[in-house]
């Protein structure tokens, strides 16, 4: 078991105040208390006079309510909630801590004179065996995020940071999005231009290309024919940069973005930097960001788990969270992990069926149907409904490649799914793949959740 102490982190504005402000406001009125019975006193004193001199009636004043530490009555009245801190006060709580303090089952934090007791959400079969299967050799950065896609419940944070040892790169956002943004595009493309999985696109050149003369509304010999759902399955860049470029445009890009959860802090119990997504004003930028092709737009591990969630998920947008509950003395429970009252919606329910179908085209026919070909085989994997989207993209300096898959996987004629998000930043020989970390992972959170096919007799 592990005992942290929490550090003194920064003030944050707009939102309630701290657990911490809190208290010290119970002090404050602690002090205010002793000085109102002081005043009290006097007043009887000063009321048994007036009342011998028959100027008022005797009349005998009432105590003032006592203060109780652990259950404040809530601003603007009405019932107070059950758990005392929010998940912004548990980021204080936790702030300035190594993500590998909340991978244990329970660790113990002392706030002040009391002892806290934080039970996490981790996996621990799962967490252990991810960890032993990394390929370190060839790597600069492997990050694998596994999550429940309802509740946002995170299962395993599995990472690895060649110039970190202790590091662990699932909550860092400055990985580059590339492909795995074409999600955004795409909902937002089925939303704004009212387009579906089997509708008919065109581009001319390569698929992997972007150059200005791709994003022409031309029709010739050498243009080509091919749908959203394969466009999307093969990352077919040329047609994810038209739509950026004539259909969506900088507003509607930034809509989508958000509604995906870029440009605005995801809340969580670990702090958190928020993934970009900037579109400028420069048509060709769109393009840029619809395709994924850029550095420009990062996004962390973690977030490319929410990505993924939406589609299984009927277009909500989960809430990450890695901590269970808290609890204090006597047992006391002071914070606990719920799906929040208002849930985010990214996109209609019928536009998340239609990206479900995208991604599970890519696993079937696209650019993951080598990691997932031989799953028909295989006594999990081929009980399950896998889809996923790849990405890959070198960094500025050349020297490493970052590979992307991130997906869900969900047993046949069930919704309850989980997501997987893995990045691999290859340095000069390629390891082991983003994708075959997610299918180790798939395969081994549903083995032993997965009945064996009963053989019928013939």
């Amino acid at each position: 078991m592990t005992i942290i102490r929490p550090h003194k982190s920064s003030a944050r504005n707009q939102r309630r105040p701290s657990w911490r402000t809190y208290q010290t406001q119970l002090q404050r009125r602690g002090r205010v208390r002793i000085n109102r019975s002081l005043l009290l006193k006097c007043a009887g004193v000063l009321a048994a006079v007036l009342v011998a001199l028959g100027v008022i009636h005797h009349r005998t004043p009432s105590p003032p309510p006592p203060v109780t530490a652990l259950e404040p009555t809530p601003a603007g009245g009405g019932k107070a909630r059950d758990e005392l801190l929010a998940k912004a006060d548990v980021q204080d709580l936790l702030a300035d801590r190594p993500v590998t303090d909340l991978l244990e089952k329970r660790i113990y934090v002392h706030w002040g004179d009391q002892k806290l007791a934080v039970e996490g959400s981790i996996d621990q079969a799962l967490q252990h065996y991810l960890a032993k299967r990394l390929y370190e050799r060839t790597s600069r950065y492997i990050a694998i995020v596994v999550m429940e896609s309802t509740s946002g419940r995170i299962l395993s944070l599995v990472g690895f940071d060649k110039n970190d040892p202790d590091g662990n790169p699932c909550l860092n956002n400055h990985f580059p999005a590339a492909s795995i943004f074409k999600i955004v595009t795409a909902a937002a493309a089925m939303e704004h231009c009212n387009l579906s999985s089997g509708s008919t696109l065109t581009f001319n050149g390569a698929k992997h290309t972007l150059y200005k003369s791709q994003l022409k509304n031309i029709q010739n010999r050498y243009t080509h024919k091919t749908t959203l759902a394969t466009s999307f399955a093969q990352s077919v860049n040329p047609v994810f940069g038209k739509l950026g470029r004539h259909c969506l445009g900088q507003a509607t890009l930034e809509r989508y973005a958000e509604a995906f959860g870029f440009n605005h802090p995801i809340p969580f119990e670990l702090p958190l930097a928020s993934s970009q997504a900037p579109v400028t004003a420069e048509p060709y930028q769109w393009a840029e960001v619809a395709s994924g092709f850029n550095r420009d737009t990062v996004i962390s591990p973690l977030h490319g788990a929410l990505l993924a969630a939406v589609a299984p998920n009927r277009g909500i947008l989960p809430e990450p969270s890695i901590v269970d509950r808290i609890t204090g003395p006597r047992g006391k429970i002071l914070y606990r992990h719920d799906a929040p009252r208002e849930r985010r919606h990214a996109v209609k329910a019928q536009t998340a069926l239609e990206l479900e179908r995208l991604m599970r085209e890519t696993v079937r026919r696209g650019t993951a149907r080598k990691l997932f070909r031989s799953r028909a085989k295989d006594r999990v994997l081929s009980q399950l409904v896998i889809g996923g989207k790849t990405g890959s993209i070198d960094n500025t300096g050349h020297d490493a490649r970052f590979d992307w898959f991130v997906g869900f996987a969900r047993p046949s004629g069930s919704q309850e799914a989980i997501v997987v998000s893995v990045v691999v930043a290859h340095e000069k020989y390629i390891g082991r793949r983003a994708g075959e970390y997610a299918r180790l992972a798939i395969k081994e959170y549903f083995r032993p959740r997965i009945a064996p096919k009963q053989k019928t007799s013939g």
